[in-house]
């Protein structure tokens, strides 16, 4: 999904970006190609969330966003490194997260280009999957290790902060200072009297929630040696920017991720944790007189918040399955009231993307939350190790609650992007290596062979 100020279709060539941002543009594209690989994080994070998707080049009707330009850049950085290494330039080659997640965004684009039949709408999916696989795969080669991880947290730490930052100033002279390089608004959202920062992101949600989902790996980053100053400035960044956003969406993922980092005492208990809130879930849609998925309407953390409007979309969506399992629905919005919101992203690939869309994209989680779970068995003995693994699931978390009040379609992809490739990374390095090339020792120094390890972690 691309907001309405990002369209692929005719029209002649015309650059709207702002001259400060060209210029920051141009000094991102010289470092990506010519910093060293594990500083160039440095620069592409910084460019592809501070610079509003607002800011774009148009060439033969085809816009080029900021964003997409630098994810360019990078495939072509990831490219010129592929040609001189010979080989994988992802660290631990290519997993099932990496497999699940081309798929959910290939057939996105293949979904929504059958369900249109129009050549407009597949270079707008077109556009789409390069800024999804591309700007994914750039970050699995930028993360390759556990210092690239600290590296990339600290970037989106020190983002929270300088967006944060600009976010309070929002609130007290009720302008956006991103708005005046033009491409979004200078103004701020009010509703019922108060006032909902935006930042560099596209609307108030994502940009609350990318400091909700920020959080725990900012938790994580204050246990690593020497990095506790930048662990403060991420906290302090995301928690800004949670409240500033005065939204009940950023609230309660900022909450999630606390509670599943308050687990941690119970991490031995999960399976039974899980299945006793699957049991509660079943239990409530037998004796609700309304379906268990019209909680939703009750949360208002902010008391102007839009919790029967996300109820009605999930209670639509399940209705109306027969209208989009197999190629999405382009006729969603005659379902009722202001279901063009798709603010809800299971809901926006299922009716964009059809079921197989929806089920690789739950698949990615999944996966996500299978390779942490059996890294984390395999050194639960060192506690440091398991910690981190224990931050980078409640991150992910946070972003699945997340997901039942926004549909990611600025910057927060990047951001998701980013988790995913450090969860590919973390897992791999969840095991300190040993002297002997092509193993690892586990905690109770039992060698174990590298390729037997992730064959199981990859049939788990």
């Amino acid at each position: 999904m691309e907001p309405d100020n990002i369209r692929f279709g005719g029209g002649a060539s015309a650059t709207v970006l702002h001259p400060l941002v060209a210029v920051f543009l141009l000094l991102a594209v010289v470092l990506i190609l010519m910093l060293p690989r594990k500083y160039v994080i440095v620069p592409y994070l910084a460019t592809a969330l501070v610079i509003p998707l607002g800011q774009v080049i148009v060439a033969g009707g085809i816009h080029f966003t900021v964003y997409r330009i630098v994810v360019i850049v990078g495939l072509l950085r990831l490219v010129s490194s592929l040609r001189a290494s010979q080989g994988s330039v992802m660290a631990g080659g290519f997993n099932t997260i990496d497999i699940a997640f081309s798929l959910y965004a290939s057939f996105a684009c293949i979904v929504f280009s059958l369900q249109w039949m129009q050549q407009a709408a597949v270079i707008k999916s077109m556009g789409n999957l390069l800024d999804a696989l591309g700007g994914y795969f750039v970050l699995r080669f930028l993360i390759q290790d556990l210092d690239d991880i600290q590296r990339a947290i600290k970037i989106l730490a020190a983002v929270a902060l300088v967006v944060g930052v600009c976010m309070i100033n929002e609130q007290i002279t009720h302008t956006n200072v991103f708005g005046l390089l033009g491409g979004m608004p200078i103004g701020v959202a009010i509703r019922d009297g108060k006032a909902r920062a935006t930042g560099s992101f596209e609307v108030y949600i994502t940009a609350g929630v990318f400091g909700a989902t920020l959080l725990p790996l900012c938790i994580y980053l204050w246990t690593v040696a020497k990095s506790r100053l930048m662990a403060a400035v991420g906290i302090a960044g995301a928690t800004i920017m949670t409240a500033t956003s005065n939204s009940s969406t950023p609230v309660l993922s900022y909450v999630a991720g606390v509670v599943a980092l308050c687990f941690w005492p119970f991490r031995g208990y999960m399976r039974a944790f899980r299945w006793g809130f699957a049991i509660l879930l079943v239990s409530l849609h037998i004796i609700m007189n309304a379906p268990v998925w019209a909680l939703i309407a009750r949360i208002d953390l902010t008391g102007s918040s839009t919790g029967y409007h996300r109820y009605m979309l999930v209670d639509n969506f399940i209705r109306h399955f027969s209208d989009w399992w197999l190629l999405g629905a382009k006729d969603y919005n005659a379902w009722g009231y202001d279901m063009w919101d798709l603010s809800n992203q299971y809901v926006a690939y299922g009716v964009t993307g059809g079921l197989v869309t929806l089920s690789f994209f739950i698949v990615t989680i999944v996966r996500s939350f299978s390779r942490l779970g059996l890294a984390r068995s395999i050194v639960m003995n060192d506690r440091q190790q398991e910690w981190g693994l224990w931050c980078v699931g409640a991150a992910v978390v946070a972003h699945v609650v997340a997901y039942f009040g926004v549909g990611y379609f600025d910057q927060m992809q990047v951001a998701w992007y980013a988790l995913l490739a450090i969860t590919c990374v973390v897992t791999l390095h969840a095991i300190p290596a040993s002297d002997v090339q092509g193993e690892l020792v586990a905690p109770d120094q039992e060698m174990v062979n590298t390729d037997q390890l992730w064959r199981a972690i990859e049939a788990e």
